[in-house]
């Protein structure tokens, strides 16, 4: 048998504003300490800027348009296998604590068990529509005008919760409550920060000094690419763009969210060790896509510039993988083989897109540097399809120009290269890459299909009349109580962590 596997995922995160990448005011102590015994992706990208496309896509190792996931709606298919389906058929335990976004009746699709409801629905209600130029439930002002410091909000109720039930798990875990004999496990825990609203708990917005909060790199633009006027469009930030002092509070809040969700993220390691379980378990940490946070003018997510793109990944496991930093292009499509390879079974379903990760993990040479991405959702209008090898990065549209960055020279991406003679030869290589890995004739009409029938469930729905797919999970506080017919001293003193 393998080793457990614990996988943490935050949502939202963006590279950038963690000291492990080279922020200079972030305050990750957690974060820090696992990355200093993990090994670190320097290049790691999602393949989807978009929550459950990336989710969908993650989990199944494919890209999102080869299982259906072309935006927040869209159904995720019970008979597309996932991580959790494997780690099941190699006989460990597998459970799901917080945020996943499935879309659908299925809401398990391979885990054992979950032990939260999500937090989004999991409706059609979210669907992409190429046609709209504003999403009805997309994002408006209010993330600048409410941003700041709060008491509470909905997202500390709901991580709060997961940090609750998944620490409650390890210490089941530990003493072995529903495991077979030495039966391995895999524990994924999903929390909602930093994800907008732009707000932080009082405590965490003091940690930082207003005036020394890190501005964008990249302000806001006057010749903006057509897309991204689209998408500030979606965001309706166009005719209301926020003032630098509203970009300086929303970036200081996200800080304290990002600290925020370190706090959760090391209470969560601290019960591994309290449990007994650290020596043997593998942790990967990531999130679903990162965050522009003002960068060009654009925020949020649903682009290929870097601060939605590029994303933190680490895997530790002392006990086999050497700490240290690795420059290889890797994805989120990645972890489903890599996570099979390390629980030995190696039966997979193919295709896959992704690569395991463990020949790098090892130290070994990577073969393989490349990396797709999709942009499918609400304000493409056709697909945005990205290809990145080595240092470059290729964007098609079917409705755009072309886009060629070269990172290691550019890495805030301010010269688009494609109409360059000198790099003619970069640019035409990545566009029949990226020919050849998509049938653009074949998807497109598949997502405007995609989008009419869901379109319509939604619109029949929209009374409040959708079925509730979200079903609420068993309490586990009811396996801790005195069960009828056995002695106090029995119970009491049974399942005890040393």
């Amino acid at each position: 048998m393998g080793p457990n596997i614990l996988f943490v995922q935050v949502d939202q995160l963006t590279a950038s504003f963690l000291p492990a990448y080279g922020n200079r005011i972030g305050h990750t102590p957690h974060l820090d300490e696992l990355a200093g015994r993990s090994v670190v992706f320097d290049a790691a990208h999602t393949n989807f800027a978009l929550c459950a496309p990336s989710r969908f896509s993650m989990l199944s190792g494919r890209l999102a348009s080869e299982v259906g996931a072309y935006d927040n709606g869209a159904e995720f298919p019970s008979s597309i296998p996932t991580f959790a389906h494997y780690l099941k058929a190699a006989g460990y335990h597998t459970a799901l604590v917080g945020k996943m976004h499935f879309v659908g009746a299925d809401q398990l699709h391979g885990y054992d068990e979950r032990l939260t409801l999500d937090i989004y629905p999991a409706s059609f209600q979210w669907t992409g529509d190429w046609n709209e130029t504003s999403e009805e439930h997309g994002n408006d002002t209010r993330s600048f005008t409410l941003a700041g410091p709060v008491t509470r909000n909905v997202q500390m109720d709901y991580d709060e919760e997961v940090l609750h039930r998944a620490r409650r798990k390890l210490f089941d875990l530990g003493r072995g409550i529903g495991l077979d004999d030495d039966q391995p496990w895999h524990l994924t825990v999903s929390f909602t920060h930093p994800h907008d609203p732009y707000q932080c708990t009082h405590e965490d917005w003091a940690r930082f000094d207003h005036d020394e909060i890190d501005m964008p790199a990249v302000g806001p633009l006057d010749d903006h690419d057509p897309y991204s006027v689209r998408l500030l469009q979606q965001y309706r930030l166009v005719d209301s763009p926020p003032t630098e002092a509203q970009t300086r509070t929303a970036r200081h809040a996200y800080h304290g969210s990002v600290t925020y969700t370190d706090r959760m993220v090391g209470a969560l390691l601290e019960t591994l060790r309290s449990a007994g379980l650290e020596e043997n378990t593998v942790v990967a940490f990531s999130t679903d896509h990162g965050d522009m946070l003002g960068e060009r003018g654009l925020w949020y997510k649903r682009t290929f510039f870097e601060g939605a793109t590029r994303i933190p990944l680490m895997i530790s496991w002392p006990e086999r993988f050497a700490p240290g930093r690795r420059p290889d292009n890797v994805s989120l499509v990645d972890l489903l083989p890599t996570f099979a390879e390390l629980a030995g079974f190696d039966d997979l379903v193919r295709p896959i897109d992704g690569h395991s990760l463990v020949p790098l993990l090892d130290g070994d040479d990577h073969t393989t540097d490349v990396v797709f991405g999709e942009n499918l959702s609400e304000g493409a209008t056709a697909p945005i399809l990205m290809a990145r090898r080595g240092s470059w990065k290729y964007v098609w549209s079917g409705c755009d120009p072309e886009q060629l960055f070269d990172l290691s020279t550019d890495p805030l991406e301010r010269a688009n290269l494609a109409a360059d003679p000198a790099h003619e030869a970069t640019r035409a290589a990545l566009h029949e890459l990226v020919h050849t890995r998509w049938d653009v004739e074949t998807l497109t009409p598949a997502i405007e299909a995609s989008q009419r029938r869901r379109a319509f469930l939604r619109a029949l729905y929209a009374g409040g009349d959708a079925p509730e797919w979200r079903q609420p999970p068993a309490d586990q506080a009811s396996g801790h109580v005195l069960p009828e017919g056995i002695a106090y001293n029995d119970w009491v003193y049974a399942d005890v962590i040393d």
